[in-house]
């Protein structure tokens, strides 16, 4: 016996009234692309629930899959059987035996087909009866038990479900618009872009790089970062900024103490050109708030100083060793501590200005003409889609769009 299909659960978005379809339809769209990896999948979907059809597919690999996809709150194994009583009782036993360590249990049958001879309330003790008869040191508690068996008699079968496993959380990615997100290579963006799409926010991504003072290497690190996100968002469009020019006029004209604020300042200006430019509505950075000296309360009023775009911080209340467990979860924390350096490590002031004045961030910059070096910029950017991998793809295959 094994499972055959695998029941997903809604979360928040059950709760969205009239708007609900709308998230449905996403999120069946995004567990269907996800399941691309497994082609004898099916997808059902009904009033509030949607089954993985598993036709022979690896349950075990396939729950894995469907566990990155925001929008789902928790998933159970099931098992179709025939409406018999010894192989509900072996599909039951089945079902328990696949929680590992439970040793409390509590059988809910529901008879949706009234011409079934059992009736709910001795289902339970039939089936109650053949799990302890079958295992050892297990006990019922239908208040708190370790594993919950439903069983459901409908007209064309019976259905069980015991386990429930988590799912992502958060809201299906792709219904609550788009942002860009400013990805560093470091340990914080990456999550924060993470956090952004369990919102249900769809991200594209920009980056900043300085050759030849930053390296092939980290720049096929930030790509490595961002092919991961695509395993929680399907897609994800990458901005490869040259910064080496601006950079190099600011250490040049600026003064030294605010050079990283000024910095700062162009890269938002430039964000927001491709924002508009791709009808983004919004930025997203991976700042927590006294990190760095650019991540005071006073640098970031300065930095923010430039644009009327909101600036989404979702690591902003966050502690660094909690950033880092996320990041550890995700499986981005490996590649985000690669040594290779990225733009913010290029002339890097010994005294940066911790609290950096917004009137004199404005006069310095204003000294100097940044304009045609934004323009310039943008406009010769390298622009990568990266797509979620199947099986047979290779991780590193990128569609250039030129």
């Amino acid at each position: 016996m094994q499972f055959d299909q695998i029941m997903v659960r809604y979360g928040e978005m059950a709760l969205k009234g009239k708007n609900r379809h709308k998230f449905e339809q996403k999120l069946q769209s995004n567990v269907t692309h996800k399941l691309k990896r497994y082609p004898a999948t099916k997808l059902k979907k009904t009033r509030d629930r949607m089954y993985v059809m598993l036709n022979g597919e690896d349950p075990y690999k396939v729950m894995e899959t469907c566990q990155e996809v925001f929008g789902i709150q928790s998933l159970s194994f099931a098992i179709r059987t025939e409406k018999e009583e010894d192989k509900i009782k072996e599909a039951a036993l089945f079902a328990f035996n696949d929680s590992e360590n439970a040793k409390t249990f509590k059988i809910s049958a529901k008879r949706t087909d009234k011409t079934f001879p059992i009736g709910s309330q001795e289902m339970n003790q039939r089936l109650g009866g053949h799990i302890l008869k079958n295992t050892e040191d297990v006990t019922v508690d239908v208040h708190n038990p370790d594993v919950e068996i439903s069983v459901e008699i409908r007209q064309d079968a019976v259905y069980i479900t015991a386990k429930k496993y988590p799912g992502a959380g958060g809201l299906p990615v792709g219904t609550t618009g788009k942002t860009l997100l400013l990805l560093s290579g470091g340990i914080d963006s990456p999550v924060a872009g993470y956090l952004a799409m369990k919102r249900g926010v769809e991200v594209e991504a920009i980056h900043f790089h300085s050759p030849p003072y930053t390296s092939e290497r980290a720049k096929q690190k930030v790509m490595d970062l961002a092919q991961e996100l695509t395993r929680f968002g399907i897609k994800l469009k990458v901005h490869l900024i040259p910064f080496t020019n601006i950079q190099q006029k600011i250490h040049q004209e600026m003064p030294e103490g605010y050079s990283m604020t000024i910095m700062r300042r162009l890269m938002l200006r430039i964000s927001e050109a491709v924002a508009k430019e791709q009808e983004i509505l919004s930025m997203t950075t991976g700042e927590s708030l006294g990190q760095v000296a650019s991540q005071t309360m006073e640098s970031m009023s300065a930095i923010n100083d430039v644009t009327n775009y909101p600036v989404i911080r979702p690591l902003v209340a966050m502690d660094k060793l909690d950033i880092i467990s996320i990041s550890q979860q995700i499986g981005m924390y490996d590649i985000s501590i690669r040594p290779y350096e990225d733009c913010c490590t290029v002339f890097v002031p010994k005294s940066p200005k911790t609290r950096p004045s917004k009137e004199k961030a404005r006069y310095y910059e204003s000294a100097v003409d940044f304009s045609e070096d934004i323009k310039q910029a943008v406009e010769e950017r390298e622009i990568m889609e990266l797509k979620l991998q199947t099986a047979s793809e290779s991780v590193n295959e990128f569609k250039d769009l030129f």
